[in-house]
């Protein structure tokens, strides 16, 4: 089956001062994600992930190489509608995305724009809301939600245009402990329940456990790429690349160090710690 987003050999800078040589963002990047995926883009600021993220919408267009959307080169302006409705996006900031007074008004919006029958809007409406948990607020004002339950709107906004794909670019970067739990639990729940591909964003390590596959950026470039248990093996080529590794992780190789026999793919805590009884019942 085809993928649903790849690239070939995609090169991209910004722009710089007349003098300055441009920095490469991302430097000759061939990825390829599946339908029904969920996939965690992992990287350091700087590392460019974000504008790669970009890249899948077209919201940036390659210098470089190639952008597939289900086999449509985003370059093709003929193609750019299509594309964004297949692949949704949603930013770090909510307060960015959200443009109405009225929760249900602001869900929406984009159906609204696009023409689709008030009957249709209300069936997306009513659905998207419900899948985020948000329903019983669709006749609150957006400002008065916390940061999480913003989000969770800005999210439904996008499922109202009901995407095959959603790019979610550092969705929890603004958000408490607890509000960053709602999300990762709607991320979860839109690949287990509603089958949507998801690709996320982010220098969370924890964010990334559930995932079915992790790629790992630094300085434009993917350095690794694998399941959650592969990538963080590798303790040591993360830190080198300015990440943390789950604390689970952590733990397992710290007490590796002093000698206990621990496994290192132990990403849950339960997993941790059932792996330290046993050790120390050995």
């Amino acid at each position: 089956m085809e993928p649903i987003i790849k690239t070939e050999k995609l090169f991209f800078s910004y722009e710089t001062s007349e003098n300055e040589q441009p920095d490469m963002v991302l430097d000759g990047i061939d990825l390829a994600i599946d339908r029904g995926t969920f996939v965690a883009i992992l990287g350091h600021n700087g590392s460019g992930k974000s504008t790669l993220a970009k890249h899948f919408n077209a919201l940036l267009l390659p210098q470089g190489g190639r952008v597939y959307i289900s086999g449509k080169d985003t370059a093709n302006e003929d193609y750019l509608i299509e594309i964004r409705k297949q692949i949704g996006m949603v930013f770090q900031n909510p307060d960015n995305q959200i443009v109405a007074t009225v929760v249900e008004e602001d869900v929406a919006f984009a159906p609204e724009n696009l023409g689709y029958p008030s009957e249709e809007i209300r069936r997306r409406v009513d659905e998207a809301l419900k899948i985020v948990n948000m329903y019983e607020y669709r006749e609150h004002a957006p400002h008065l939600l916390s940061g999480g339950q913003k989000q969770r709107v800005a999210i439904a906004g996008v499922l109202a245009m009901e995407p095959e794909c959603i790019v979610f670019d550092e969705p929890t970067a603004m958000l408490d402990p607890q509000g960053r739990q709602s999300i990762v639990n709607v991320i979860r729940d839109l690949r287990d329940l509603h089958k949507v591909t998801v690709v996320l964003i982010t220098h969370h390590m924890e964010e990334a456990i559930d995932a079915d596959r992790v790629i790992v950026m630094s300085d434009g470039m993917i350095i690794m790429d694998g399941s959650p248990r592969e990538v963080f093996l590798n303790v040591g080529t993360l830190q080198q690349a300015g990440l943390n590794v789950p604390e689970t992780v952590l733990i397992s190789h710290e007490l590796r160090a002093d000698g206990f026999n621990l496994p290192l793919d132990t990403l849950t805590v339960d997993e941790c710690a059932k792996a330290i009884f046993a050790a120390i019942l050995s």
